[in-house]
């Protein structure tokens, strides 16, 4: 486990980072959230030694990370690391043998994720030669190259297609999968849901929100009830205790304050309108985050 306690770094007077304290678990994916400059990066650079804490500590599996420790890791940055004019396998050759593991067996390794990602009929070419998407297929195998035992990717889905979106969600699951902790920072929120069991939510270089996405979902007071209808718009106003929060034709997302009978809700919709579906269910992630940041 990837453990942040206390954590603080101070730029003059900004605060990056102010006394945070969360997590990451082996095998398990952690979403790391927040809005531009809340501390995300920062936080990450710690682990590799690119930042160095004024307070506070950063340890995996309960001891101090040393260089040896971060041997184990992988790190892909927002801002990609690698020679635009080198040639593909050269390059990842090169980066994996910099963990001090055995040129035959990192070369093994190369060839392997290579083949894996769809790029061994590019390992020829320069690295500017690809697209942005399959350059980022490039960072995430420099990353994923010596088997490590902790993932850390800054933005990994940033400007990537739908379909490469898929392919790398696939990936990092399959990789938390086999017992890897894989921490990353998305503002795609929706895809964060869709992956993660954990998340935490930093804000002004405080944390927010931390813990088990269900759990914190499920913490939270409010409700939500999803309502698609035929007909026309209910009086929502009608419904005492209720916000409409979103509405469109024929849908609206409504936002409790306390526990209310649904039928009450179906009763008013049906008064001019048929339902279509009604869902009763905790806030979103992106509500949360919303509410988190906010607060």
């Amino acid at each position: 486990m990837l453990e942040f306690r206390g954590a603080s770094k101070q730029y003059g007077a900004i605060a990056a980072l102010d006394d945070c304290s969360f997590s990451a678990r082996s095998g398990r994916l952690t979403g790391f959230l927040g809005p531009n400059g809340a501390g995300k990066t920062t936080a990450m650079r710690t682990v590799f030694g690119l930042v160095e804490l004024d307070a506070g500590a950063v340890s995996w599996r309960g001891q101090p990370i040393t260089p040896g420790t971060r041997c184990r890791f992988g790190y892909m940055p927002e801002e990609r690391g690698l020679y635009p004019r080198m040639r593909v396998r050269e390059q990842l050759v090169y980066f994996g043998q910099l963990g001090s593991h055995p040129s035959t067996a990192v070369e093994a390794s190369v060839d392997t994720w290579l083949e894996r990602l769809g790029l061994a009929a590019r390992a020829a070419d320069r690295l500017d030669s690809l697209s942005h998407g399959n350059q980022q297929r490039v960072q995430l195998i420099t990353a994923l190259l010596n088997q490590p035992e902790l993932l850390v990717l800054d933005e990994p889905f940033s400007g990537l297609d739908p379909l490469a979106i898929t392919d790398m969600s696939e990936l990092l699951v399959e990789v938390a999968d086999a017992g890897v902790a894989v921490l990353f920072s998305s503002h795609q929120l929706d895809l964060v849901e869709d992956l993660c069991q954990d998340v935490v939510i930093i804000d002004n270089g405080r944390i927010a929100l931390a813990g088990e996405l269900e759990q914190l979902r499920g913490d939270v007071p409010q409700r939500f009830v999803d309502v698609h209808y035929r007909g026309a718009q209910p009086e929502w106003r009608e419904i005492e205790g209720a916000q409409v929060v979103e509405s469109g034709v024929g849908h609206a997302r409504l936002r409790l304050e306390h526990a209310i009978d649904v039928t009450g809700i179906a009763a008013t919709v049906e008064r001019t309108a048929a339902i279509e579906s009604l869902a009763y269910q905790p806030p979103t992630l992106s509500e949360l985050f919303h509410q988190a940041v906010a607060a």
